[in-house]
């Protein structure tokens, strides 16, 4: 263990997310997104083999050499818990180590939406947090989640492939189940979850047609469900959710979405002018509109209907593009790059930077944006 003791504490100092050692190159670590090399050392087989062995114990290195797969975790007092990953590659040894947060970004310190607050405190509902990997998605849960054990008394269970978060107990009782570790899988944590009570469940991943129904009658049965999806918008989410069953279901899971989805925020990661990443969010609300427009299925009417409900707490990405820039968050030519609609952005930019004397040309335009 000693022997990568000089990398976690380095990955604490600067705030690492990942290490990679991976023989022929130096170990790497994940910064804010970026991948650097650590020193000019390259990585032999020998080196990556006695990191590995140093960090398992025999019955884990017995696993290791029967499946070449193992994951684990380590606790150092002085840096902190750890989520370790071992494999095989080109018949060497490969090792990523991921830093488990104890420390949980607020929704105010991530810069979330106000309206997020009142989600996290729903009574029932299911909340879908959507976006690619790498994206922030476990970074937004963990402020909601600890924004409602901050508020709330109540017992909250994650179950999560892996735990990227811990959390204290506060107001509400926290149980956080590690699938490998905790439980053997997330069928069979979730075929239990509801017989320990919970108000509040997490559900770290939804890969499939059985996890996605649990979902729904978490929140059919008055608990809030939150979970993530890989889908980048809502339009893809609810498509992707529809694509877990055959197409004679649709209707039904139609109707089952229109009743008890409470949210979905989407999310995308962008480059601030001070050089870090916040987050750009997205986020369709359950008004009497968009249960509507979900229970009939035409959801390619959703992202307008989100434009025209901004003043509901409802925003597209550019429209959030667009306060980002005004706050001085993003700069221009980052407010253009991640926009849906470039062209959109960059007039709506020009047009709140026109001088009072310049409205005769704004209104000449012939062009009306919505805020």
């Amino acid at each position: 263990m000693d022997l990568i003791n000089e990398y976690l504490k380095y990955m604490v100092e600067v705030d690492a997310s990942d290490i990679y050692f991976t023989v022929g190159v130096p170990p790497a670590f994940r910064v804010e997104g970026i991948v650097t090399p650590y020193g000019d050392k390259v990585l032999t087989s020998e080196d990556t083999h006695n990191f590995a062995y140093s960090i398992m114990n025999d019955q884990q290195k017995k696993k290791f050499e029967e499946e070449m797969e193992m994951n684990l975790a380590i606790f150092q007092p002085q840096y902190g818990r750890f989520r370790v990953n071992i494999f095989r590659q080109k018949s060497f040894v490969g090792i990523v180590i991921r830093q488990i947060k104890l420390t949980i970004k607020t929704i105010d310190d991530w810069g979330l939406p106000a309206v997020m607050k009142d989600i996290c405190m729903s009574k029932r509902g299911l909340v879908l947090v959507v976006g690619a990997t790498g994206s922030g998605k476990s970074t937004t849960l963990a402020a909601l989640i600890d924004y409602r054990n901050s508020n709330q008394r109540g017992h909250i269970i994650t179950i999560e492939d892996p735990v990227e978060f811990v959390h204290q107990h506060k107001m509400s009782v926290i149980t956080q189940r590690e699938v490998g570790f905790d439980t053997l899988n997330f069928f069979n944590a979730l075929k239990n979850t509801l017989r320990q009570a919970p108000d509040v469940i997490l559900i770290g991943e939804i890969r499939d047609a059985e996890t996605m129904e649990d979902a729904i009658t978490f929140a059919e049965t008055g608990h809030l469900c939150l979970a993530t999806l890989h889908a980048n918008n809502a339009n893809q989410a609810i498509e992707r959710i529809l694509n877990f069953f055959p197409i004679e279901r649709h209707l039904q899971i139609y109707m089952q979405l229109s009743l008890n989805m409470r949210a979905i925020v989407s999310q995308r990661l962008v480059p601030t002018v001070e050089g870090k990443r916040a987050a750009l969010i997205e986020i369709l609300l359950d008004s009497p509109r968009v249960k509507d427009l979900i229970l009939k299925g035409e959801i390619t009417l959703l992202k307008e209907t989100m434009a025209e409900s901004y003043f509901e707490g409802m925003q597209t990405f550019d429209q959030h593009i667009f306060d980002m820039y005004q706050a001085g968050i993003l700069d221009l030519n980052n407010a253009i790059a991640y926009a849906d609609s470039p062209n959109d952005v960059r007039l709506k930019i020009k047009m709140s930077e026109m001088k009072p004397g310049d409205s005769k040309e704004k209104s000449d335009s012939g062009l009306k944006l919505k805020r």
